[in-house]
């Protein structure tokens, strides 16, 4: 054992720890050999006013990215000239537009009017709205998007899952048959809403509240969604008439198996031949990326066949529900039809901000997804004030919530687009159908419908990513399974909400209950590490080095006094079963603690207090900036004395040694 031991020379300023402090004053020692070692002194950051301190912080929580950089040193005009840029990107690319740009994004504008227009008749049923709400969703928000939106790729329109959240928690007040128009005003009102929260976010620079929807969250959450919205297109694959409203997994398959006779065989037929189509052109577009447009233009192909075949059969298909009369024109004005006042506002406004959680976290994740392949960063506050307006405009527009959409935004990626006049192509395509080609619609099979969505939403269940988490973070797998069957078992909304407590009990779980673990000093460096994870490193005799790794605050001060408390009788009990040397300093290394606050001070006393009872001492290594500061203030370190605090674990061991005669 002797040999492994380290020198004191060997230890000098010794440590893996990154130092932010400045060297000062330095003391030098006589280790009573031909060398001598220097020992530095921990110095306080630099002195800032309180004033300085607020700015300092708040800076970092609202504005990490410094939007105002650009503005600097810059002219008036010039500033002008940037803002107009910062708040309508379309003035920051569209200097630079060109014809040949034009052609890539009318090309990919085409392409996803195929898809849009299929897909928000299907999702407005979704959401038991009457299909042209869909279509009418598909023209005004993309053309604001295109105006305020950062992304180049991101296809703007209404979504499965916002779709499926919205009809599922209104249905629960409002019966979307029985009440129609009551339940229309509160969709729209629940759109309004959902803008308002997610333009405030945008504004005050809220956005690290959706963080809290963690990955894990929104793969179990949208895998459990997905199953729901697939059973549910049951009623339109089957040609079920009375189908029951709930979403639950049981209360939908107990509703398919008790109407059996009311099954269609002609919609059996119809249905599962275009969902083997439709099936068939997503993975032919999965396995050759190239091929995209094959997928892409497949839905709009399976509505206008089978239209085509409802029609030309009609007197033998009386059985197949069709969509039927749609009304021609642009979207209604409906800022009337919004409800601010009644017995039902709290739902329209509990809607709203559930659905604008989700829209925003999908529609922020999928552009920069895409962003991120193109090289180029979108700014996520400035989305959220995009997705905002667009939804408060929409809401008074005849339209519900609306976002990007990712197999759209996929879509429009893969067939070139290069800015966001794809969105306004798009929309001009949508705008021709409703002026023009409305009344083809009118032999349009439901079951068409239910193929599609049942198409787009398999692509949710992200299966790969869940045996991901299982491999690398057990926790995140649980959280995965909660979101998914909370949703599939109880409700979309139950299973959202209880998956997001999951994920903040993560949270606290990795706050309350820090790591803390047992140094040791690497034979032949200066480097001390974790004994449990490299087995070289070995304990310095009469030294008890801890490093806790995370801030030091309440709700983890108490649990930190008792843990290492424990950690020193343990040490105890080792030192006596391998007759060891006594241990006589505990060394702190505060490398790790980013910040502690007035219950992390006071633990810090209570621990020397009770260390010293016990004739140990207590010394503390390396704070960093934040925490010396307050140890200073608050006259900490008054109470330990002289010589309690080090820059490095080397220094402390060895000017320790050398004060009390400690052998090492």
């Amino acid at each position: 054992m002797a040999s492994t031991r380290p020198s004191v020379e060997e230890m000098v300023g010794g440590s893996s720890n990154k130092v932010d402090t400045v060297h000062e004053t330095s003391i030098r020692v006589n280790t009573g050999s031909s060398s001598t070692m220097e020992i530095h002194k921990v110095c306080l950051p630099p002195n800032k006013t309180t004033f300085q301190s607020i700015k300092h912080n708040f800076s970092e929580i609202f504005f990490p990215d410094d939007p105002l950089h650009k503005f600097k040193n810059q002219k008036p005009f010039t500033k002008f000239l940037l803002g107009l840029q910062y708040f309508f990107p379309i003035f920051q690319w569209g200097s630079d537009y060109s014809l040949k740009l034009l052609k890539s994004d009318v090309i990919s504008g085409l392409t996803i009017a195929s898809l849009a227009i299929p897909q928000g008749i299907s999702y407005a049923k979704l959401a038991n709205l009457p299909p042209i709400i869909g279509l009418y969703s598909s023209f005004v928000p993309p053309l604001l998007y295109a105006i305020l939106g950062s992304s180049r790729h991101l296809g703007v329109g209404p979504v499965s899952i916002a779709s499926l959240v919205m009809g599922s928690m209104l249905r629960e007040v409002v019966s979307p048959t029985a009440e129609p128009i009551l339940y229309l005003k509160l969709a729209f009102t629940a759109t309004f809403f959902a803008g308002v929260f997610q333009t405030s976010l945008g504004l005050l620079r809220l956005g690290f509240i959706i963080d809290f929807l963690s990955k894990p969250t929104l793969i179990g959450f949208t895998a459990g969604a997905a199953v729901i919205v697939s059973l549910q297109q049951l009623k339109g694959m089957l040609g079920i008439v009375h189908f029951t409203p709930k979403m639950q997994i049981v209360n939908v398959l107990s509703s398919v198996i008790s109407t059996e006779k009311e099954w269609s065989w002609q919609t059996v037929v119809m249905g599962m031949s275009f969902l083997i189509f439709l099936l068939a052109t997503r993975h032919i577009s999965i396995k050759k990326p190239k091929l995209f447009w094959i997928s892409a233009a497949a839905p709009l192909t399976s509505v206008i066949l089978s239209t085509i075949l409802v029609y030309v059969f009609r007197a033998h298909t009386s059985a197949i529900s069709t969509i039927g009369h749609l009304p021609k024109g642009l979207n209604p004005p409906s800022a009337n039809m919004l409800y601010f006042s009644g017995t039902h506002l709290a739902i329209a406004i509990k809607t709203g901000i559930v659905t604008g959680i989700l829209s925003l976290t999908e529609g922020i994740a999928v552009g920069r997804t895409f962003a991120s392949l193109r090289n180029y960063q979108i700014d996520g506050n400035k989305e959220m004030i995009a997705i905002g307006v667009m939804n408060m405009a929409g809401s008074c527009t005849s339209c519900y919530v609306t976002t990007g959409s990712f197999s759209r935004s996929a879509v429009n990626f893969n067939a070139g687009a290069q800015t966001a006049v794809s969105n306004i192509v798009m929309a001009a395509t949508v705008l021709i159908t409703l002026l023009f080609l409305m009344p083809l619609f009118y032999y349009t099979p439901n079951v068409i419908l239910a193929a599609i969505i049942i198409t787009a939403v398999i692509g949710l269940i992200n299966y790969q990513e869940a045996i991901k988490f299982w491999k690398v973070d057990k926790y995140d797998f649980m959280t995965c399974l909660v979101a998914f069957f909370g949703v599939l078992f109880l409700s979309v909304q139950m299973g959202l909400a209880i998956a997001v407590g999951v994920s903040v009990l993560k949270i606290l779980m990795n706050v309350t209950r820090p790591t803390t673990v047992v140094l040791g000093n690497i034979p032949g460096t200066q480097i001390f590490q974790n004994v449990g994870r490299y087995g070289d490193a070995t304990r310095v005799p009469s030294f008890f080095i801890l490093a806790i790794e995370s801030p030091i605050c309440f709700a983890n001060s108490t649990y930190l006094q008792e843990r290492i408390l424990r950690w020193v009788r343990e040490e105890e009990e080792r030192i006596v079963a391998n007759k060891e040397q006594d241990m006589k300093t505990i060394i702190l290394d505060l490398t790790a603690v980013t910040a502690i606050d007035t219950n992390g001070l006071e633990a810090i006393v209570e621990i020397r207090k009770m260390l010293e009872k016990r004739s140990y001492k207590l010394v503390l290594v390396n704070p960093v900036g934040q925490v010396m500061e307050k140890l200073e203030s608050s006259r900490t370190l008054e109470l330990f004395g002289e010589k309690s605090l080090y820059l490095t674990v080397g220094e402390a061991i060895a000017d320790m040694s050398k004060r009390f005669k400690i052998e090492i």
